[in-house]
């Protein structure tokens, strides 16, 4: 490790040109455990407080505990070497990109001045809102803003008149009406707007080559094209100027059966033709509750798996609310332990052989047939799975960070199904935006292999339906 620079006068007030304090919160850590690293050449400050909570929660059973980790390290990389006073007047943060220093880091000491008002100091919340007053009347020409994750604390830094604002490093999108569909729709005819295209035939496949100027939005790899009139296509490349679609038969997208599971509208259709593509390594299955997501990709992982034998095992994983805390106090082993927060999986296996003669025997002769393996986030970590399919449900509730940490852990022949409902979020401090499904969907939107769709309507019932439009 490079020595330590200590930054001189780093907090000399007088100087317009100084940069901001950042005073970072714990879940601003714990969402990126390298958010420090994010501030450019600002000064971030990390009160004692966010460090005893970050260690308070580095040995729960919280999924949240690895990141914990990773933060108290990239804390430890940069001030480890750094003497106290270094640590409190500011350190360079090393980037490890450039091997230069941007930037300064310190870690800031409680104190309780006599004539500031405090707020009381038995929440943490509290507690570093007072650090970050103390901060503003020791600099008070030096700009001080909070950065939290927590709405609430936001709102009591307003009361409390101090700037505070949401971490947004990792947000790509300002508004999720923007977020890739994995389809654009014409209306009519497509056919009526082109007036050149070179179409050829290609190991049996059809496919167009037309110009870019045909469409006024983006167009990525494998996104769909259809129109009214029932013309289907999947981009298979794009470049500056032109665009190459494959044809497709819409009736044969409709009439496709996989695992005995017809799609019951375009939408389907076209999230099936991404889950059985071989080559199609990573597919993101958004839509509202019951609009299928879970039953497709369940159908599309055993009928790759069983006949095709594509892939080895089906793995499948899950992030809820409460689920890494309870399934310790959970008797049996970890897929007996998971299996009542993979209820959605059994469910949907009996809905694939409803109609079977015995139901319950076709669902026990799957699960004994079928290599699926149910997984908890926390024991996913560090694993490496070749020539498996994963299956990754409720991702919205994911941070952009810890879906890294699963997708990475797909090895050779593997392929990731995320599913998720951005309008169902549990998970605090998170939204539709900062959603680590989200994020995932916008960074692949170029992936050559990877393609996403947001399914439409409720074809679970016609009460489900009716439910998700009106409640």
């Amino acid at each position: 490790m490079s020595e330590v620079k200590l930054v001189k006068d780093s907090i000399d007030s007088k100087t317009s040109s100084n940069p901001i304090f950042y005073v970072l919160d714990t879940n601003v850590l714990i969402h990126d455990p390298t958010s420090i690293l994010n501030f450019d050449e600002h000064h971030v400050v990390i009160p004692i407080t966010v460090l005893e909570e970050l260690d308070s929660l580095k040995s729960s059973r919280h999924a949240i505990a690895a990141d914990c980790r990773q933060a108290i390290r990239e804390l430890d990389r940069q001030l480890g070497r750094a003497s106290p006073v270094e640590v409190e007047n500011g350190v360079g943060i090393q980037r490890a990109e450039t091997g230069k220093t941007l930037g300064i880091l310190s870690v800031m000491m409680a104190e309780t001045p006599d004539n500031l008002v405090m707020l009381p100091t038995h929440l943490n919340d509290n507690k570093i809102l007072n650090d970050v007053g103390v901060l503003k009347q020791q600099y008070p020409d030096r700009r001080v803003v909070l950065v939290t994750k927590d709405i609430n604390v936001r709102l009591k830094a307003r009361g409390c008149g101090i700037e505070s604002q949401d971490y947004h490093s990792d947000q790509l999108l300002s508004d999720i009406e923007h977020l890739n569909t994995g389809y654009i729709e014409f209306p009519g005819s497509f056919w009526d707007r082109v007036d050149n295209v070179e179409t050829v035939q290609n190991e049996g496949r059809t496919e167009h080559e037309l110009s870019r100027s045909l469409f006024s939005q983006e167009v990525f790899p494998n996104q769909f094209v259809l129109d009214e009139e029932g013309f289907v296509a999947r981009v298979v490349a794009v470049d500056e100027r032109r665009v190459r679609l494959l044809h497709l038969n819409l009736n044969s997208l409709m009439e496709s059966e996989v695992w005995g599971l017809k799609p019951r509208d375009v939408y389907q259709a076209m999230a099936l033709n991404l889950l059985m593509d071989p080559d199609i390594h990573l597919v993101n299955l958004t839509g509202s509750a019951g609009s299928g997501k879970t039953i497709l990709a369940l159908a599309a992982a055993i009928e790759q798996t069983v006949p095709n034998k594509l892939y080895r095992r089906i793995i499948v994983t899950r992030s809820t609310q409460g689920l890494d805390e309870d399934i310790g106090f959970l008797p049996g082993t970890e897929e007996e332990k998971m299996e009542p927060w993979l209820g959605a999986i059994t469910d949907n296996l009996e809905a694939l052989h409803w109609e079977d003669e015995n139901c319950s025997s076709s669902v026990e002769y799957v699960l004994n047939k079928v290599p699926l393996m149910f997984k908890s986030l926390n024991y996913i970590r560090g694993r490496s799975f070749q020539s498996s399919l994963i299956i990754i449900d409720e991702s919205q509730n994911l941070t952009p960070h810890q879906i890294k940490t699963i997708v990475t852990r797909a090895g050779n022949g593997s392929k990731v199904i995320c599913l998720g409902n951005l309008a169902q979020i549990d998970t605090p401090y998170l939204s539709p935006i900062s959603s680590g499904l989200t994020y995932l969907t916008e960074r692949f939107k170029n992936f050559a292999q990877g393609g996403n769709i947001l399914l439409r309507g409720v074809p679970r019932s016609v009460l489900a339906a009716f439910a998700e439009e009106h409640l």
